[in-house]
């Protein structure tokens, strides 16, 4: 493993080139990797490993004819490489199980009966395992139970693999049953396309993740884009040009100066009046989200996050109610003028 130094901390991470394609090949050569669930991270990973020369069959619910088209038109086989999630577990050596964490527990009475002794149980998420007690998802003693944590969504492990860039990923093992857990860990890792691994915990995987979700990658970027959004509508500004300095700028110019180089890279290559503002308002903006971010935390780690999505994501109208709360972020002010300066991008022009 490389030894790293993030920003003062030396972590161990394992490089592709510490752990070529060649060598996952070799140890996956003799295993069935079973992707169950076609939805998010499923056709990445499922498509990514196939690529990679690896045998994958693929598990879904052909209930759900959303998922089951898709992974027809992406080439898999009904009978040949595409089953019923119990057939695909039951021909499977290694279980990736990628269905969503609500369906997760509603399916393990039926997925659990076709693991057999020396199978591996792979996740993508600690979720089902951290909170079993909610879940119920408690392997036999008898499997590996594993885990390759992509830093992304589906959407992207599929597109880095296929500019080959790969993207980040953690791993974890919470149950050595055949005392090759790790190595399957990280051939898996790799065949879906990882660009580096680095350790964690089912625990630790799961914390950051649901933190992260609801705080800085998705719940508080939404919140604070709105708020600031509505401030300036509430002044006198179009919507163009709320809309313009609350999103475009930041996705088409700043994120992407973050990305290259770091926050201070970005500050540097900004105007002298953003760069002073933005130092002295960041101190307030963090003062004032600490004490969210702490209750959040603790939400999550005592499981009442779990709860919550557990409870909507089983009601019979889930799908009802998720739409119609996406319809009203999708019908607000605020990302219909989105809509419209997305068009007038150059790329966008003629469609």
């Amino acid at each position: 493993m490389a030894k790293i130094d993030f920003g003062g901390t030396v972590e161990e991470v394992v490089m592709r080139d510490e752990f070529p394609l060649e060598k996952a090949r070799k140890v996956l050569s003799d295993k069935v990797v079973a992707v169950l669930g076609y939805g998010v991270q499923g056709p990445a990973q499922s498509l990514n490993m196939k690529d990679n020369g690896i045998n994958v069959i693929v598990g879904q619910w052909a209930g759900d004819k959303v998922c089951w088209e898709k992974a027809l038109q992406d080439g898999w086989e009904p009978g040949k490489t595409l089953f019923s999630l119990e057939e695909a577990a039951e021909r499977g050596t290694i279980v990736q199980y990628l269905v969503s964490d609500a369906a997760q527990m509603m399916t393990w009475p039926q997925i659990k009966p076709h693991l057999k002794e020396g199978d591996a149980l792979y996740f993508s998420h600690g979720f089902s395992i951290v909170y079993a007690g909610q879940t119920g998802v408690v392997p036999p003693e008898f499997v590996d139970v594993i885990m390759v944590a992509p830093k992304g969504s589906g959407a992207s492990v599929r597109a880095n693999f296929l500019v080959g860039s790969g993207i980040n990923s953690s791993y974890a093992v919470h149950q050595d049953y055949t005392g090759r857990a790790t190595e399957r860990t990280l051939a898996i890792g790799i065949a879906i396309g990882s660009g580096y691994l680095f350790p964690t915990t089912f625990e630790k995987e799961v914390h950051s993740d649901l933190t992260g979700e609801r705080g800085v990658l998705m719940g508080a970027l939404a919140g604070i884009m709105e708020a600031q959004f509505a401030t300036l509508r509430k002044n006198g500004h179009t919507p163009s040009e709320a809309f313009n300095e609350t999103v475009e700028e930041l996705t088409q110019s700043l994120i992407r100066l973050v990305d290259q180089n770091g926050m201070d890279w970005m500050y540097e290559n900004c105007s002298a009046t953003a760069r002073r503002g933005a130092l002295d308002w960041r101190h307030r903006f963090r003062e004032a989200v600490m004490p969210v971010f702490e209750e959040l935390y603790e939400s999550v780690v005592s499981g009442e996050q779990t709860r919550i999505v557990l409870e909507a994501n089983s009601a019979p109208d889930y799908k009802e109610k998720l739409d119609a709360e996406l319809r009203e972020m999708r019908e607000s002010e605020m990302w219909r003028a989105g809509a419209a300066v997305r068009a007038l991008r150059p790329e966008n022009w003629g469609k």
